[in-house]
This record gives C-alpha cells, structure tokens and sequence, in this order.
C-alpha cells in the first residue's frame, strides 16, 4: 500500500483490497522469528472480508467485525498423527474487521495486521501475552 503524500491527499485512495492485506500478513510473517514460525508448521494466510455464517455463530460474535482473524490446525502434539485428508494448519485474516479496527485506533495497518497474525499463532499454541510482546517487539 502506498504512503500518503506529504499533502495528505487522500481522495483518489481506496481501501486496501485482499491481496494487499495479504501481502502485508507475508511481509510481517517473514519477519517473525524462525522459532515462532515453526510453531504454525506450514501455514496458509488467507485473508476474506469477514467469517462465514457459521464461525459467527459458533463464536457467537454480535457482528462479524468483531473477528480479525482465526487460526485453524492442529496443535503441535497432533501434527504428526496419521490422519489424512486434513487441511494444513491456516490462518485466515478478515479484512472487513482489520479496516474497521484501523480506523478506530492510532497504529498502522501493518501493525495491526502482524499483531493479528501473531496473536493467532500464539494464543493456539498457548503463548502468554508477555511472549506475544516479546514476538511482537522483535519482528518490528
């Protein structure tokens, strides 16, 4: 995504679009720690405006802006079991709720998006805030 100019020219702009989002959730995945990236194993990012009807109902979210992402996989302990068919561990990112977050808040979109991203990683695999922190400081 483009800075905006030093004249603060916003109106020719639109909002990031999918793959922006995307490319920003590699950009900040390539910058995480080598240890905290084998965590996830071979995830897939994978950005969607906003959650399926029936991740808004299990979550029992008020609206569908209210999540910014999920990871879905398995844990570390079952990744090596003998099922097949299974979907490699992903991390979706919901654009519609990342943007509304943005413009409530005073951080940059590529803050936001790596702060979802690792919080998604370390909340599945049990990571305290403190180590998320820690993650967070030193893949900025």
């Amino acid at each position: 995504m483009a800075e905006m100019d030093q004249s603060g020219d916003w109106g020719g702009r639109h909002a990031p679009t999918l793959a922006q989002i995307e490319s920003l959730a590699r950009s900040a995945y390539a910058r995480l720690p080598h240890h905290f990236r084998d965590l996830s194993g071979d995830v897939m990012l994978v950005v969607e405006d906003f959650p399926g009807e029936e991740i808004v109902e299990d979550m029992a979210l008020e609206t569908p802006f209210d999540l910014l992402g999920l990871f879905e996989g398995r844990g570390i302990g079952q990744r090596f079991s003998l099922d097949t068919g299974e979907m490699a561990n992903s991390i979706t990112l919901y654009r519609r709720g990342i943007l509304d977050y943005w413009a409530e808040n005073e951080e940059t979109l590529g803050d936001i998006v790596a702060h979802v991203l690792i919080h998604e990683i370390g909340h599945h695999f049990g990571l305290s805030d403190e180590d998320m922190e820690s993650i967070e400081a030193s893949a900025a």
